[in-house]
């Protein structure tokens, strides 16, 4: 899959709950649900950051993004007209284009962003004969509704009780009713979801977060533990066979 270089309009770019913010752009590249985006603005901020596409529709592309620093503090400020630099997609993504069964989608905050595209495809391509999201939260929840449209059963868990359940996702999700299990989010939470996979024999996939300077491989930044030794998340993932990895 091509990778391109990339000035895009935005189109529109809202706060959805406190610290989390959705922006779409222009778009017309052919992108696979779990891929990201190197994404910058041009400001103070040296290095682009890595933000995963959240929805992809004709001609335009969505992405979700929690404002944790500098880089994506910037983007706060992009109004409908303005343009941002788009390097992707990059990585290897989600396989959802072949059967996987019974499947659940298990994230964790800014984690449930993927989860959308991920859901929509499994959807259109008829490759899942069930599918439940299980997405835990700090307090608010968002995206929810949207990813509804296309799973089975939707599970939510708070750390607050403010939604759902109270406590961690973890906690509410029984493995063993699935084939098949894609998991994002926080590290200590996929780690704990690969344990309860491989104690009950089930198939687990995980996207990993690091930091990233390129995108592309080149600067190996952004290295995570395999059983090979380490692999480039950028280029190797961020999509890694959960029973791969060394969480």
């Amino acid at each position: 899959m091509k990778v391109s270089y990339t000035k895009s309009k935005v189109i529109s770019n809202e706060k959805i709950v406190d610290g989390i913010y959705k922006m779409v752009v222009e778009d017309n590249n052919e992108v696979k649900p779990g891929q990201f985006y190197m994404l910058k603005l041009g400001g103070q901020t040296l290095l682009p950051r890595p933000i995963s596409v959240c929805e992809k529709n004709e001609g335009t592309i969505t992405f979700l993004y929690a404002v944790v620093g500098k880089g994506t503090k910037e983007y706060v400020s992009l109004e409908k007209g303005d343009y941002i630099n788009l390097i992707g997609p990059l990585g290897n993504g989600f396989n959802v284009y072949e059967k996987l069964g019974r499947v659940a989608l298990v994230s964790g905050g800014i984690g449930t962003a993927p989860m959308l595209e991920v859901a929509k495809k499994l959807k259109e391509n008829n490759n899942a004969s069930k599918l439940d999201l299980y997405a835990g939260f700090r307090d608010e929840i968002y995206l929810i509704d949207e990813i509804k449209n296309y799973v089975d059963g939707a599970y939510i868990s708070t750390n607050s009780g403010n939604y759902g359940h109270k406590g961690f996702i973890t906690e509410i999700l029984n493995v063993e009713e699935y084939d098949t299990v894609l998991c994002c989010g926080p590290e200590i939470m996929m780690k704990k979801v690969i344990d309860i996979c491989k104690e009950k024999n089930v198939k687990i996939y995980v996207s990993m977060e690091k930091h990233m300077a390129c995108g592309v491989g080149a600067c190996l930044v952004c290295t995570c533990k395999t059983k090979d030794g380490n692999k480039r998340t950028c280029k190797d993932g961020p999509v890694f066979d959960g029973y791969y990895v060394k969480l």
